[in-house]
């Protein structure tokens, strides 16, 4: 489920969501203690915030050298306007895109790419997505280093 529309949150909904993003794997019990709240108020919230799609589940997190992928790009890809809907359904399904945006400006979409080395990722840009007839064109950039904090911690520190 994903929420609509912004859901309110309170105090206790933003200690609840840190503590489980510091650490998604967290006992109810723990995450309790974290939040200063009983356990039973740690357990409705946490079931309240999962029903109203705040919450939208729990994801390992792998580190991409370790199984493979140690070659990641960002492709800008600029498509014919009236084919974005059905193009993204197809992006998102290609090899080694991990995410996708919509965005603004003169490319349509953002892809990150990860690959498990140049040949792959040629194949990718240059053998998938130029063949698709609806890409015009596209721009690849390498990442060169990455850097990853917890998401929403901002938004979750504010009161």
């Amino acid at each position: 489920m994903s929420a609509t529309h912004p859901v309110a949150l309170d105090d206790v909904d933003r200690r609840l969501l840190a503590a489980l993003v510091e650490d998604g794997r967290i006992s109810v019990n723990e995450l309790a203690t974290r939040a200063s709240v009983s356990r039973a108020t740690a357990y409705s919230r946490f079931e309240r915030l999962r029903r109203s799609g705040v919450l939208r589940g729990f994801h390992a997190d792998l580190d991409p050298v370790a199984i493979g992928q140690p070659i990641a790009a960002i492709v800008l890809v600029d498509v014919n306007q009236g084919d974005w809907p059905r193009l993204r359904a197809e992006l998102v399904q290609l090899p080694g895109v991990q995410w996708l945006a919509l965005t603004s400006g003169t490319f349509d979409f953002l892809l990150l790419v990860r690959a498990a080395d140049m040949q792959s990722l040629r194949d990718l840009v240059l053998l998938r997505l130029q063949a698709m007839k609806a890409v015009r064109s596209t721009q690849t950039i390498f990442v060169m280093d990455e850097q990853h904090r917890p998401p929403f911690l901002d938004a979750l520190s504010e009161a």
